[in-house]
């Protein structure tokens, strides 16, 4: 009698490990994350025309150089890294961070981490030189090099300092969208730490749930969310919107102080990141108790989360996707313009909004291949009947070669109504 063979295993979950490293089982490889960010970055420069990428954004800074220094200076365009074809990175940070890095980044050169500024976004003025300083140092390192004939790619810049560049003879070309392709294939170790992050949140929600009660206003939901995930080792609660009763419709992407009351909707955004590795991950509530209207609209909203997500695989169009939501006109708005970021997803990663973007608005005609390794939020909104309710849920998913896998897990099939009476 031939036997039966045995059935495949189901695909394991994705691991959320400890935050800390231990010796008894295989976590996060940090070693490995370095150096596959850095291979990826090189292999972008290495299909450009680019003679070496000059990097801003702080995203892209951290992909390439591994240091990171806090989220105060990321929107003064003060510390920048240039990447040479051939050559090793070479970062320019705020003051001191330069030596810390010297002393506690030894996978960079010591000579390569070196105090850089440039302005703080025009505070020091441009003719104060620093601009002209620094790229005659640029430029310098390029003509050692044998690159400064070659375009300099740049992902953001100041005009100043694009005008200066330019001034000194160097050709700039955008690498932005190279970085961007980089940067959208996640390895094991990036989606360990979306995992962890997302679990983070999990917690954070029931917190929340027990919490929910009338009296307590939206901003105290944003205290509890912040001081519990900074317990938990996030590295930056970037933001969290708070959203409930009358100001869920339309959907004001904000929290106020306004009290919660019965009955009342409530959706939530936590945006925070674990090892600089985001969530973006809605939940919605019902405070003691729901009205049929909010029901209702919960289940629309599930129901094209659940369409979108059975849709997921490699080798699927972006607009297939869209297509499964409704159009803008369905939902109250005159265009997808106007329904932008509702029914929607984006790449999460080192930044909250990486590649692939799935909406109406553009995947239908620009439509991206989904590729096993891609990690996104899938978004999905709809207003209540009563005109004024509106349910938001959103999931982040990774894409394996056998399906969608979800990293969010606080429950979300039905309506949760916390703390029903």
């Amino acid at each position: 009698m031939t036997p039966h063979p045995a059935p495949s295993p189901p695909s394991r979950p994705i691991p959320s490990p400890g935050h800390s490293a231990v010796d008894y089982e295989q976590r996060v490889d940090y070693p490995r994350l370095r150096a596959y960010r850095l291979a990826r970055a090189r292999a972008a420069l290495e299909s450009s025309e680019c003679g070496a990428f000059l990097l801003f954004d702080f995203y892209n800074i951290r992909y390439t150089t591994q240091t990171w220094i806090g989220g105060a200076l990321g929107d003064k365009m003060t510390r920048y890294a240039l990447l040479p074809r051939g050559g090793e990175p070479v970062l320019w940070d705020f003051g001191s961070a330069a030596r810390h890095h010297q002393l506690y980044a030894p996978w960079l050169a010591p000579e390569n981490c070196r105090a850089g500024m440039l302005g703080l976004r025009g505070a020091i003025a441009p003719d104060a030189g620093l601009m002209v300083t620094a790229v005659r140092e640029l430029k310098g390192l390029l003509e050692d090099a044998g690159l400064a004939d070659l375009p300099l790619g740049v992902d953001l810049v100041e005009p100043p300092f694009l005008f200066e560049l330019q001034r000194q003879g160097l050709r700039v070309v955008d690498c932005q969208q190279l970085m961007l392709d980089a940067r959208q294939i996640k390895s094991a170790d990036e989606i360990a730490l979306l995992s962890t992050a997302a679990a983070m949140v999990d917690g954070v929600y029931q917190d929340i749930a027990e919490a929910l009660k009338p009296g307590i206003r939206e901003n105290d939901i944003v205290a509890l969310a912040s001081k519990r995930l900074y317990e938990m080792g996030s590295d930056q609660v970037e933001a969290i919107n708070a959203v409930s009763g009358e100001r869920c419709n339309p959907h004001p992407h904000n929290f106020s102080d306004r009290l919660i009351r019965p009955g009342d909707q409530a959706f939530f955004d936590i945006i925070q990141s674990y090892n600089g590795y985001r969530t973006c991950y809605y939940r919605t509530f019902g405070v003691g108790s729901a009205t049929s209207a909010q029901r209702d609209a919960y289940t629309r909203a599930r129901a094209w989360m659940d369409a979108a997500i059975a849709a997921v695989k490699p080798g699927v169009g972006t607009d297939e996707i869209a297509r499964l939501w409704p159009t803008a006109q369905e939902f109250g708005f005159a265009d997808e313009m106007a329904a932008f970021g509702l029914q929607f997803g984006h790449g999460l990663g080192l930044g909250l909004h990486e590649r692939p973007v799935i909406s109406r608005l553009n995947s239908l005609d620009a439509p991206v291949e989904l590729q096993e390794g891609m990690v996104f939020a899938l978004e999905t909104y709809c207003p209540a009947s009563d005109g004024f309710s509106a349910a938001r849920i959103e999931e982040e998913v990774v894409v394996t070669a056998d399906g969608p896998q979800i990293l969010t897990r606080f429950p979300a099939q039905e309506l949760f109504v916390a703390n029903a009476y």
